[in-house]
């Protein structure tokens, strides 16, 4: 016979001083999950954004990033040729890049941050079709003039549009202002990689990376095989989408095991709060039981009763926690990307499926909290308890 789970509800109120410790202790844990649960997935979702499926970023052979690449002007010349690349009245579709990695200063704190300088040819919007202008106008081949991410001019000093900011020896215009819907490229600042490629006094037609636009996601393969198989080349080519989620695994990985860990501890303290508030209760409640037990509720019926109201608790606490957090979810923060050593901002992402993870987390450490005081309070001799009333 089982006991009514209404009972539980009304113990819960009765005790409720009690139980509110337990109920913040796991509410905290659970907003401590989530916040950093969403902070990997902000960055995740922010790199893997940067990249397109029809799109192919090509590197030297053997190069994990752009940082450690090189690719000749020749060969950009065999990219433009090669089968599965897309063109238009301007010519194909090819983007041949240089990184920087220059210093602003944050507007919030003053302090220098790496910013991602991204030298770009003429064409780079014509590849990146997720990028568009959204004030000002691109720069013009062969002038010191910047485009800015929508994000850097927030968070660098002087990265408005029509400021005149120096840095390589050169005074540069900033002339517009792009949007790439929440990508990695609203951190950067892009200029005409000639231009930069002269003033960084780097190798004369040398480039980090190509960016090439495919003229279907299936072309890739048709690309690779020309390519790799060309002795003259010796490079990677690796779907954009692709290259930008391989990069945020390193960082997101570390959040992650930090934020599990940071989780773990409080949830142990959570779980301890849980277990003091059971074990208050079947000590407040030794008569209860045994006039259960008297009754013909047999062991198992309390046990899953005791059960069932620490994962009450541990329900309310881990609601608790999910609101909690949910202001967290689209504010903007920033750290450093591990491949490129530049400051990148991106926003905390709450999802429904990190919710349900905080409710399952929070449902475990109740469970846990529970069995060892419900199987106490089951194992109480009937006979004792009862003559004590």
């Amino acid at each position: 016979m089982a006991i009514p789970v209404v009972y539980n509800f009304r113990s819960v109120k009765a005790r409720w001083t009690s139980a509110v410790v337990a109920i913040l202790g796991i509410a905290g844990t659970v907003g401590v999950f989530i916040a950093m649960l969403s902070l990997a997935k902000g960055f995740k979702a922010t790199l893997v954004a940067s990249g397109a499926a029809d799109n192919a970023i090509i590197l030297r052979s053997g190069s994990t990033n752009e940082m450690d690449s090189s690719v000749t002007l020749d060969q950009v010349h065999v990219i433009e040729d090669a089968p599965g690349v897309a063109r238009s009245t301007n010519g194909p579709l090819v983007s041949p890049e240089l990184v920087v990695i220059r210093n602003f200063a944050l507007r919030s704190t003053g302090t220098d941050a790496n910013v991602q300088v991204r030298g770009v040819s003429a064409r780079a919007l014509e590849v990146r079709k997720q990028i568009r202008l959204t004030e000002g106008r691109f720069f013009q081949p062969g002038l010191y003039e910047l485009v800015v991410g929508r994000n850097a001019t927030y968070s660098y000093l002087g990265l408005n549009l029509g400021n005149t900011i120096k840095f390589g020896g050169a005074n540069w215009k900033v002339v517009g202002i792009m949007d790439s819907n929440g990508s990695a490229f609203d951190s950067e600042v892009w200029a005409d990689s000639r231009v930069l490629n002269q003033v960084y006094h780097y190798p004369q037609d040398t480039f980090r990376s190509v960016t090439v636009h495919l003229t279907s996601p299936a072309a890739l393969q048709k690309l690779k095989d020309a390519l790799t198989s060309d002795p003259r080349m010796q490079v990677g080519v690796t779907r954009e989408v692709e290259y930008y989620d391989k990069e945020s695994q390193a960082l997101t990985m570390m959040i992650k095991v930090l934020g599990g860990i940071v989780a773990g501890i409080m949830g142990i303290g959570a779980i301890f709060g849980a277990l003091n508030t059971m074990y208050s209760a079947v000590a407040e409640r030794g008569r209860e039981i045994a006039t259960m037990r008297a009754l013909g509720f047999g062991g198992p019926s309390v046990v899953t009763s005791f059960i069932i109201e620490s994962l009450l608790i541990a329900l309310v606490g881990g609601l608790l926690g999910c609101v909690a957090v949910l202001p967290l979810n689209g504010l903007t923060t920033g750290t450093v990307n591990w491949q490129t050593f530049s400051h990148l901002a991106f926003a905390f992402k709450i999802t429904p499926d990190l919710l349900s993870y905080g409710i399952i987390f929070a449902l475990l450490m109740g469970f846990l909290g529970g069995v060892f005081p419900a199987m106490r309070a089951a194992s109480r001799p009937v006979a004792a308890a009862l003559r004590s009333l």
